[in-house]
């Protein structure tokens, strides 16, 4: 229990004290939000400050920092270490840049602000990449919460009713505007939310499970390495690029620049706590790491959020917990599908405003969504973690571009390079390794890994030392 308060302490206090640093070297200033200036009453429309926070944790907060989080729980502790680090130095860097850069640049997606500072070809590769991103996040949130609600209905009420119902759900929340029902709804589900994680927490104080003590140790039954898998399987817990996709639209609804570390670094670190929380949930309430795994393997992820929450909190309590579960996949399924609608409209330049034209892009997004549920999802999951955390590395890369060409102090630009690096090492060597990737051993990819982020490392401080030196040179 006191790795899990330490860990807890640690983000609260890299709120206070990196966030301070990320808000100063990005440099929030008084011009107008596209919330204010543009005001277009469908995506662009101003938020007060709590909601935008909570919708944004709602967008962010899928299954990925509860399913992740027990995935990754099973290599032992040392999952504490990923997600309270990955977060501070890197996930809520990343989402509080993503935004803030989409917020100076008319809540532009990540695919065009690649294109403004990576160049044409990027953008046309995020085009396509955060699109296929998109349709699997989405799809994933619609399965994981329609298993779950079909356990706490009759039998009639199955799981192909469940997903058909979430799907017609996602078409309204995916056509309306922003504030009629995301930005209504979200602050309850947020209260659910927060109620639920506090939930278990207090299962595990009260019923007396044991959180083992942090340490480098892997404990993996199967003995998957660490390196990388850890660092793909928890995305959303710790650093994540599918919220490179969803910080652009609450970029639209913020009032003012200096909201942003609440809203964007905050609500990445109010996610990293459900994370954390789930981790030590799972392995608080199955004992050992092995029937862990067995049981992730025996009852799926639904199943094992299920037998957790009511094993905590009896049935009533287990009921609200997975309640806060369905809410958390189906908040971010629903703006998953409306960020696509925005990068499609921005591709097609199809003005939004008329619902016909929303409704040309959403109709054929979500029946390509509804055929991919068809998929089994291990796989669905499996993909989406990697090109999640491919994603997030482009984001990175994108904030350490826009660091080098706007900052007066180049050299700020390695709050966001240092994780960008990490994120090509994490990303590179995975798709190198993975089944579902080139399947190569550990003794080709990790090299190639290492050697790819390094020749962008390189790339990088050539970059740097040339600016340093045009700054100087200006400064004389």
């Amino acid at each position: 229990m006191i790795s899990f308060l330490i860990s807890i302490a640690v983000l609260v206090v890299g709120y206070l004290t990196y966030g301070r640093l990320t808000e100063k070297v990005f440099s929030p200033d008084d011009r107008q939000t596209p919330a204010v200036r543009i005001n277009d009453g469908v995506d662009c429309v101003p938020m007060k400050t709590w909601k935008a926070f909570l919708v944004q944790l709602l967008n962010i907060a899928g299954t990925g920092p509860i399913f992740g989080a027990l995935m990754g729980a099973c290599f032992g502790p040392v999952v504490f270490l990923w997600i309270i680090f990955g977060a501070v130095l890197g996930g809520a860097v990343h989402d509080y840049m993503t935004g803030m850069i989409s917020s100076r640049h008319d809540g532009k997606s990540i695919a065009e602000l690649s294109g403004i500072y990576l160049g044409s070809a990027a953008k046309w590769i995020m085009r396509v990449f955060s699109v296929i991103l998109l349709l699997l996040t989405g799809t994933v949130f619609v399965n994981s919460p329609a298993e779950l609600i079909a356990r706490l209905t009759p039998e009639k009420l199955n799981n192909t009713f469940w997903i058909v119902a979430i799907l017609i759900y996602y078409i309204i929340a995916t056509l309306v505007p922003i504030d009629k029902v995301i930005g209504k709804i979200y602050p309850v589900f947020g209260i659910i939310l927060i109620v639920m994680a506090a939930s278990i927490i207090g299962g595990i104080a009260v019923g007396g499970y044991t959180i083992p003590e942090i340490s480098l140790e892997n404990l993996h039954p199967d003995g998957l390495p660490v390196w990388p898998f850890m660092f793909v399987t928890v995305a959303c817990g710790a650093i994540s690029g599918f919220h490179a996709t969803q910080s652009p639209m609450i970029a639209k609804c913020i009032m003012s620049e200096k909201e942003g570390k609440k809203v964007f670094y905050g609500a990445m670190i109010a996610e990293s706590v459900i994370a954390l929380v789930w981790a030590a949930g799972g392995v608080a309430f199955y004992g050992t790491t092995h029937i862990l795994t067995e049981k992730l393997g025996e009852l799926g992820q639904s199943g094992v959020v299920y037998d957790i929450s009511t094993g905590m909190l009896g049935t009533v309590g287990g009921i609200l917990a997975i309640v806060g579960v369905v809410v958390c996949p189906i908040t971010s399924g629903d703006t998953a599908f409306r960020s696509a609608r925005l990068i499609l409209a921005e591709w097609t330049k199809l003005d939004q405003k008329p619902i016909k034209n929303r409704l040309i892009i959403t109709v054929p997004l979500l029946g390509l969504g509804a055929l991919l549920t068809q998929l089994d999802f291990n796989v669905l999951w499996r993909y989406f973690s990697w090109s999640n955390q491919t994603l997030a590395m482009v984001s990175l890369w994108v904030a350490t571009s826009y660091l080098m060409k706007t900052n007066k102090k180049k050299i700020s630009s390695l709050l966001t390079a240092l994780p960008a690096v990490f994120m090509t090492a994490v990303s590179v060597t995975y798709i190198l390794v993975a089944d579902e990737g080139f399947r190569l051993s550990g003794s080709i990819a990790y090299p190639c890994g290492i050697a790819a982020a390094l020749s962008l490392a390189v790339v990088y401080v050539i970059a740097l030392v040339k600016n340093i030196r045009k700054e100087n040179q200006v400064s004389r």
